[in-house]
This record gives structure tokens, sequence and C-alpha cells, in this order.
């Protein structure tokens, strides 16, 4: 018995130090609001022109503070489907259109990478014709009105669109750092996902809308990560841009997946906020 358990000791030590000498990649996710009002949401805050020359200062303080994090890949919201997901509207980027395009994928990741030398790469995923939707939130709605659950799905209809109207209350006041800071703060992020799990409720024993809603946007965020996956290296540091609804399951996987490291997005975030 002796020898057996001296003989694991080994084994488990020899795999302790194989696991040190691979370097975890580590990933940091920024969440943020859409910038050039595409109103595609539920919930659709109006963002102020960040075009502004502001504004613009704002977000080249946000990158410099980001910049801290010395990423080697920067991952964007955009379906890419050619093999490497290497993102092609990066090619054709260039600083002056910053000036121009209001899209946080070029404002907040475009410019990161421009000032760090990093990969930009598209892992976006949306459902193909003829598959199911990711956020089927219209089989959640009708199945509420149909069984008197109306009151209970505005509820949380209010609590979303609540979100929103803070965040067009808050550009009166605060930098965009500000905002970012707030909407990546792990406490937020944590109250925010109760909005989806709040769906989970609207559902009998036959027909579960709000479990499958649920279980469809993790689906959707999984497949990201996993797209994520298919490019990170050993060593690397990956910075998602992403908007803030793929915020809490992009950290879970982050902080949960084998060989993966989360860092946390907001203590950069907060020093530009000061």
């Amino acid at each position: 018995m002796g020898w057996i358990v001296a003989v694991g000791a080994l084994l488990a030590a020899g795999g302790a130090q194989a696991e040190t000498r691979i370097a975890p990649v580590e990933v940091m996710v920024v969440g943020t609001y859409h910038f050039d009002n595409p109103g595609l949401d539920i919930y659709n805050a109006k963002a102020d022109d960040v075009l502004k020359s502001a504004r613009q200062a704002e977000l080249s303080r946000v990158s410099a503070a980001l910049a801290e994090f010395r990423p080697t890949k920067i991952m964007v919201e955009r379906i890419v489907k050619s093999p490497g997901l290497s993102d092609p509207k990066y090619a054709t980027f260039t600083s002056a259109d910053l000036a121009t395009n209001r899209d946080e994928r070029v404002q907040i990741a475009y410019r990161l990478a421009n000032r760090t030398g990093a990969a930009v790469f598209g892992i976006d995923e949306q459902p193909d014709e003829g598959e199911p939707d990711y956020f089927p939130f219209d089989a959640v709605a009708g199945w509420a009105n149909d069984n008197g659950k109306k009151q209970q799905l505005d509820a949380m209809m209010a609590g979303g669109a609540a979100i929103a109207s803070k965040l067009e209350q808050d550009q009166k006041t605060m930098s965009i750092g500000a905002m970012l800071a707030e909407r990546n703060d792990p406490a937020v992020v944590e109250r925010d996902q109760q909005l989806y799990y709040g769906a989970l409720a609207l559902g009998g024993i036959d027909q579960q809308p709000g479990a499958v809603l649920n279980a469809m946007w993790y689906m959707r965020n999984a497949k990201i990560f996993a797209k994520l996956q298919t490019v990170a290296q050993p060593g690397d540091r990956i910075v998602i841009v992403y908007g803030s609804g793929h915020n809490y399951w992009l950290r879970h996987f982050a902080r949960t997946v084998p060989g993966y490291q989360l860092v946390e997005s907001s203590p950069y975030l907060r020093r530009v906020a000061r």
C-alpha cells in the first residue's frame, strides 16, 4: 500500500511540474454597450456620440489603460467564416477610422490593437439557416401572454429597461471609462445575470420557454468561447471586447475552463474612471 501511495505521489508531482511548464491563457473580458446605436437588442440605450473630441480623449485613456495588460490577441463580436478567424475588417483599419466610425469594435478593440500590435479575431456565433434561435424571447413572451404571466414578464422587462435608462443618464456625468468600469464590475455582472435567470420561472411542466432561452444563450456563449480556443496559445493574453450581455458567461468560461485564467478588466478601467 505504501509503495502505491509513493508512486501516486511521484506521478502527481510530475503532473504538477508539467502543468507549471504550460503558461495559462489569460483572458480579460471588456463588456461594453453599443456605441453606434444599432437598436438590435431588447433593451437599447441611446449612446452619446463617441466621435466628440471629449469622448475620443476618454477612449484614448481607456485604450492606454487596457494596453497595460499587454494583450497578444483581441477577440470581437463579428462572424468570420475563414479559417483562422482573423478579422478582415481590421486588415483595412487605419487610425483615421477612429474619427468616423462609431462602432465599439473600432473604437475599443481596433484602437487597442493598433496601440499594442495585437492580432484581431472575430469569434461571434449566430445560427445558420434552419438552426434554432440562440435567444428565443418570442417564445417566452408568447407563453407568458397565454398563461397569465404577462405581469411577471413586464416586471422583468422593466428591470432591463431601467438598466438601459441608467446608462443614458450616466452619460451626462460619467466618462466612458467610468461607465465601462461599472459595467464590468463583478457584482454588477452578477446582478445583470438575474434578468436572464428570472426567465426560468416562465414555463410550466410541459413547456419551459424560459429554461430553453437560458440554455440557448449559454450555447451561443459556449460556442463563442470554443472559437476563441481554436486560436489561443499557451501564454496568450487575450482581450474580449463584446456586448455586456455576454459578460457573465464569457467570464465564467475564462475562469473555469482548464488552461485559462480570468483577469478582471474593472481594475484597469477604474484607473481611467478616477
